[in-house]
């Protein structure tokens, strides 16, 4: 599948990945209110506004985009009618030609680990049939309870073509409590890095790079671009662009000297673009189409 998402960046010329994370509050009311006059003040309602959200945003963008990352956690506050509305989104997705990142953040051990791994990206076998869960083409990895926790992704990526994103430098403020911890000299998260360059070694695809990727957020980008050097076969899927604060001129250290190596995310920046100043011309009615402006002002920002 890695060759698969080089294959989506160089057609659309555009690293970026839309990352699909809807909050009631991001949905306009209109689509909220036609849910609830439909099915009430119910979980159902909710699920239906966020899917109709979410395939208004698919319709606008999908021509201009490789990629999208559904935030599970968005969907799974709405029960079960929510996880239903994600694993929608993930097949529409894909009917649209699109690569669908899961954004799970999965950890743990053993037996557990390899059925979230079954789940997302891999398969189970019911009597003589094997069937497939979410059906994404990548998840998100939370590494934190080491080579256990992914080793069962990482052998679904070798088995199934799957790939997977490794958690190494993330966006968020507080990260350097553990992150930036320095471990015999260097910081945690370049031993993590270490081991994500382990982990891929049988994972490589023809495009050079392997399916075993790593999350580096744009927040950081003088980390960033000593990750890009200890890992230049990985993949970066680079968080914290627009609403986090980074700019495509912080990010040049992100990719490697072919364009190519990192995947770079906007969730609200883009699917609540119609809320911004700069947008808000469109306003809630034509949201999609703020929306598919503020892909292509990203894809410029990134080019410049």
């Amino acid at each position: 599948m890695i060759d698969e998402l080089v294959r989506q960046i160089q057609k659309k010329n555009a690293p970026v990945v839309v990352g699909l994370d809807p909050m009631l509050s991001y949905i306009p009311e209109q689509i909220v209110e036609r849910a609830i006059e439909e099915k009430g003040e119910t979980l159902e309602a909710a699920a239906e506004a966020v899917w109709q959200f979410n395939k208004g945003i698919v319709d606008a963008t999908y021509d201009l985009i490789p990629a999208v990352k559904p935030q599970v956690a968005m969907y799974e506050q709405f029960g079960v009618p929510g996880m239903e509305v994600f694993a929608r989104t993930v097949e529409y997705c894909k009917e649209k030609g699109l690569v669908v990142i899961g954004d799970v953040k999965r950890g743990d051990i053993g037996s557990t680990s390899a059925a979230y791994a079954a789940a997302h990206i891999g398969s189970v076998k019911i009597g003589n049939s094997v069937l497939r869960g979410f059906k994404e083409d990548f998840v998100t990895v939370n590494p934190y309870l080491g080579t256990d926790g992914v080793k069962p992704f990482a052998e679904v990526c070798q088995k199934d073509g799957k790939g997977i994103f490794v958690l190494v430098k993330t966006s968020n403020p507080s990260s350097g409590e553990f992150q930036d911890r320095l471990i015999d000299g260097k910081p945690l998260y370049e031993h993590v890095a270490d081991k994500v360059n382990e982990w891929g070694k049988d994972c490589m695809g023809a495009c050079g790079y392997s399916a075993i990727g790593a999350v580096v957020g744009a927040t950081y980008p003088e980390q960033g671009k000593i990750l890009r050097a200890l890992m230049p076969k990985v993949f970066i899927l680079v968080p914290g662009y627009g609403a986090q604060g980074a700019k495509g001129r912080d990010l040049a250290h992100f990719f490697n000297p072919d364009g190519l190596g990192a995947l770079v995310n906007s969730s609200r920046g883009i699917i609540a673009a119609y809320k911004q100043e700069q947008y808000a011309k469109f306003g809630g009615e034509h949201y999609a189409e703020a929306s598919r402006q503020a892909v292509l002002d990203m894809i410029e920002d990134l080019r410049g």
